[in-house]
């Protein structure tokens, strides 16, 4: 891990350092914000003791990063406009990666401060749409092209109808539990309180299969939240080492022969259909082709031109050609390569939005679309395991401001046993589905949402000025994350 710095200036390698902790810290707060999604259920049903419960739910998160992929990684990545990925070596990919994780950072603490169950999920995402505005002001170019809006579109509806079938599924759960696990007496005591199971049978803890009903989910909670939270890190960590020591990050360098070899492959086939589809996306297979594509160098600015998709395939191929190492190409030939590699996606991506596409070629595009990034969108295991710990360390520590409101301030009366299973099943499964197909939500508002259908549904009713608050804090975080790191990338861009 340390030979990042290796050969790198005084002043770089301080930027690196100072990068890589801004990235675990965010990832901390990320642990010690959600980390009440996870326990506060099991501590206020008296499940499990808070020490335990804390310990476990950072050990499962820890998991999770390890196992979770990189899908939703690289889908926040590709909100920030192309042509700052495509240059993300540059001083303004520099102060786009500082802006974001400074703004994310500043609205987690403040709402973790006042208890608040924000979202980091949409803060991050609200950090990197206001760099990419800022972006398209700033370089005078049109905001459509600057935001990658059918990915936005995606994610912000992901964002929006997560709460909704958290307190939809939840519901429904309870409803069920009552409606047929309500019958006798013994199946009558998962809906009781702790203080009335206390009151009625002299017992403090759960019933045995409810209390390990609840541990599970709590379990499924922590794993998913990691899952899906912590590949954020993952992400964001990968763009600052690509942007400040290239030359060993900009591709893998321990990528072996046949997965480069399926890169080549993939660049054939696309190049054979775009052939072949010619009359179909004449925009995309464009005049410009027998032109030559120029070699961009490492402090040269890139953009990708979509018209000369065939270009960019030819220049690809010869540099793949004969390869089986990425120590075959130098420094700057990699960063070529992935400037590249990622135009090349990304005009593939554009071309399964195509209504003249078929839904079978939107298949076959997509299959040889990831074995086109397969060298290019990674991580390092020692990168997943740093976030892993980040996320685990920061979930066992400053979790109990959050808990408190989930646990106390939601719902009028205490929670039933019977909520908090129904809470905890529903969050686990709707984020663990999120994360599998690449969708990045917020645990926060599942969680809280599907408390808040368990009260409403179960007769308890919920107290208005906390729910106002969650409102008020999903609808203010967005703009707030927009405000915030435009304004601190428009500084920056002024300052350097």
């Amino acid at each position: 891990m340390l030979n990042i710095f290796a050969g790198l200036e005084f002043h770089t390698a301080l930027m690196l350092g100072l990068a890589l902790l801004f990235v675990l810290f965010y990832e901390a707060i990320n642990g010690f914000h959600d980390t009440a999604n996870a326990v506060a259920t099991v501590i206020y049903t008296r499940a499990m003791r808070e020490q335990l419960a804390v310990v476990m739910a950072g050990v499962f998160n820890f998991l999770g990063v390890l196992l979770g992929g990189l899908s939703v990684a690289y889908a926040i990545v590709h909100l920030l406009p192309t042509d700052l990925l495509l240059n993300i070596s540059s001083t303004h990919g520099l102060a786009m990666m500082f802006s974001v994780l400074l703004a994310a950072i500043i609205w987690n603490l403040g709402t973790w401060y006042f208890g608040i169950p924000a979202s980091s999920s949409h803060t991050l995402i609200g950090s990197i749409i206001g760099v990419g505005l800022t972006n398209a002001i700033v370089t005078d170019s049109s905001i459509v092209d600057a935001l990658n809006l059918p990915k936005m579109i995606q994610i912000f509806l992901s964002l929006i109808l997560s709460p909704l079938v958290g307190l939809i599924l939840a519901g429904a759960m309870i409803f069920m539990l009552r409606r047929f696990w309500s019958g006798s007496k013994k199946r009558q005591r998962i809906h009781l309180t702790p203080a009335e199971r206390e009151k009625k049978d002299g017992k403090r803890k759960p019933p045995f299969w409810t209390r390990i009903m609840l541990i599970l989910s709590a379990i499924g909670v922590s794993f998913s939240h990691g899952a899906n939270d912590g590949q954020k890190g993952i992400g964001l960590l990968m763009l600052v080492l690509i942007g400040v020591a290239p030359a060993g990050f900009v591709v893998d360098m321990s990528a072996s022969g046949y997965d480069i070899a399926r890169t080549r492959d993939a660049i054939g086939h696309l190049e054979q259909y775009y052939q072949n589809h010619r009359e179909a996306i004449p925009h995309i297979v464009g005049q410009n082709n027998a032109d030559p594509l120029p070699m961009i160098s490492s402090n040269s600015e890139y953009h990708c031109d979509n018209s000369r998709a065939l270009v960019a395939i030819g220049h690809s191929q010869q540099m793949l050609a004969g390869l089986t190492s990425y120590d075959q190409l130098a420094p700057e030939q990699r960063g070529q390569l992935r400037r590249l590699l990622l135009c090349v996606a990304d005009t593939a991506a554009k071309v399964t939005k195509l209504p003249e596409t078929s839904s079978q070629d939107k298949r076959y595009i997509k299959e040889l679309r990831e074995d086109l990034l397969i060298t290019v969108e990674y991580a390092p295991i020692w990168i997943i395991i740093s976030v892993a710990l980040a996320l685990a360390l920061g979930t066992m520590v400053g979790w109990r401001r959050v808990a408190v409101t989930i646990g106390e301030k939601i719902g009028k009366k205490g929670m039933t046993y019977a909520q908090g299973v129904s809470a905890q099943i529903t969050a686990a499964l709707s984020i663990g589905v999120a994360s599998y197909t690449g969708m990045p939500v917020s645990t926060t508002q599942v969680l809280s949402s599907a408390v808040a259908g368990t009260m409403l549904v179960d007769g308890g009713g919920v107290q208005s000025k906390t729910v106002k608050n969650i409102f008020l804090a999903w609808a203010l975080t967005l703009p707030v994350a927009v405000l915030l790191s435009g304004s601190l990338y428009w500084i920056a861009l002024k300052l350097i």
